[in-house]
């Protein structure tokens, strides 16, 4: 193990042990006090697992010092066990450092957030338009698996079928963590039913999974700098079709972002869910800028996801995906339209937490 690595494991322990002998001093009587003691025993839950697997590691550097004694013992038989035991400790040792080094990389802190996803159709009219449709059904089928609820905030019909764009509402557990590999340009190739020679065409979708922000932590938007249309609402999405202006266009001014909410009979609850869409638009530009610097840098093998980079490829005459990033190729395309997500998902995960654990490595 580096000592870079070392040293920060270390400073954990203490920061560990020192939360310890806090929460001891803490007088629980008072509203802060018992404010205070939650604080830290969240701090120390999240600790734990990895001071254990320290210890755990130091437990196995002990046990090969004390291996290193019997490899020079008089006796050949102790020598030969001693031999067969060190080849054991050596590979705990490999796989407790590999799930340090996991451990030390920092957590995402939207990963536990629910997130709005935006499917778009992009070149290719109509195919695109129904293609849209095809993505949507597969993160929806793919959200009942992990039992996460989905609400489509609004959808814009295309006017030969399919859809222009459709925004929806995910809530569930750890949404973001599964789904933020997906933003990016979605390509598809099939041949269209209107197709009479049999050609295939090329179309294109752009998706955008964005984090909804904590509503404590939200982002501060200046009344001033927003415009408040109202409309009645029609067509999908708005089923709750009426006679008032219910339906909310905001437009952010300074940025140009436009967000629409018609799914609700009242005009103030599609407000509220423009503004807090709105919101998580905003931090997403915000993300962006704050990834682009960063990837000066270092650019991630699974991709900036930047909605303008193409990320995957549904081949439908061939029954093929490919995810580009990683140039994984499953010939499950059916699957996979049937939310059968995981196979690429998980992947995609494991690339990243390569290239960060190799940072991390680098930096250390």
């Amino acid at each position: 193990m580096k000592a870079s690595i070392r040293g920060k494991l270390e400073q954990i322990v203490d920061k560990y042990n020192t939360l310890n002998d806090d929460l001891s001093g803490i007088d629980m009587s008072s509203e802060s006090g018992l404010a205070r003691y939650q604080e830290i025993t969240k701090e120390l839950k999240d600790l734990s697992m990895l001071v254990d697997c320290y210890s755990d590691y130091k437990n196995f550097e002990s046990e090969m010092d004390e291996n290193q004694l019997l490899l020079q013992d008089s006796d050949s038989d102790i020598r030969e066990m001693a031999e067969m035991e060190k080849q054991e400790i050596a590979e705990k040792m490999k796989s407790t450092e590999e799930h340090l080094m996991m451990l030390l990389l920092p957590k995402d802190p939207d990963d536990d957030k629910n997130v709005y996803l935006e499917i778009r159709a992009g070149a290719g009219g109509q195919e695109a338009a129904l293609f849209v449709l095809d993505l949507l059904r597969m993160y929806q089928f793919f959200a009942q698996g992990n039992k996460w609820s989905v609400v489509i905030v609004s959808q814009q019909e295309a006017e030969q079928g399919g859809a222009r764009e459709v925004i929806c509402h995910i809530k569930g557990k750890e949404v973001f963590a599964r789904l933020k590999y997906e933003s990016g340009t979605h390509r598809v190739q099939r041949v269209p039913l209107t197709e009479s020679q049999g050609r295939i065409h090329t179309s294109t979708c752009t998706v955008a999974i964005l984090p909804e922000s904590d509503e404590v932590k939200a982002i501060d938007i200046n009344p001033s700098d927003l415009r408040v249309d109202t409309y009645r609402s029609s067509g999908a999405g708005g089923q709750h079709v009426n006679t008032t202006d219910s339906a909310v266009r905001l437009t952010h001014l300074p940025t140009g972002i436009v967000v629409e909410c018609q799914d609700e009979r009242s005009q103030h609850k599609n407000k509220a869910k423009a503004m807090k869409l709105m919101g998580a638009r905003i931090l997403d530009v915000k993300r962006q800028e704050a990834k682009d610097e960063r990837s000066e840098a270092r650019r991630l093998q699974v991709g900036s996801g930047d909605r303008s980079e193409r990320i995957r490829t549904y081949n439908f005459p061939q029954s093929r995906v490919t995810d580009h990033r990683i140039n994984l190729t499953l010939y499950q395309l059916d699957e996979i339209l049937s939310g059968r997500l995981d196979q690429l998902l998980e992947p995609l995960a494991q690339e990243d937490m390569a290239e960060r654990m190799g940072q991390l490595n680098q930096d250390g």
